[in-house]
């Protein structure tokens, strides 16, 4: 598996999180902010080249880490995260 970094980019009410590696497109998810107290997931894109490499389940696993810091809680509208935070019990308690 390629070494990727995750990086979060957000401006006023959106926000992504973004995955690179040298020589690969980007892959990222995206959410909007709510409120202070609620975030929603709203997609998540993965190029082909990253397809069964887990870019994908690391960047929702960043995003529940970053909303547990955050006091924050999610509302999976993008079914790719929908679906990982429902295989993956430990990440429902930022269920909103």
């Amino acid at each position: 598996m390629p070494e990727f970094t995750i990086e979060e980019e957000r401006t006023g009410s959106k926000g992504r999180y973004v995955a690179r590696a040298p020589g690969k497109p980007e892959a990222e998810m995206t959410y909007s902010v709510m409120n202070e107290h609620t975030i929603i997931i709203d997609h998540t894109g993965v190029p082909d080249e990253w397809r069964g490499m887990g870019v994908g389940k690391a960047l929702v696993q960043r995003g529940v880490e970053d909303a547990r810091k955050r006091g924050v809680k999610i509302v999976p509208l993008c079914p790719f995260a929908k679906a990982q935070i429902a295989k993956t019990p430990e990440w429902r308690d930022v269920l909103a």
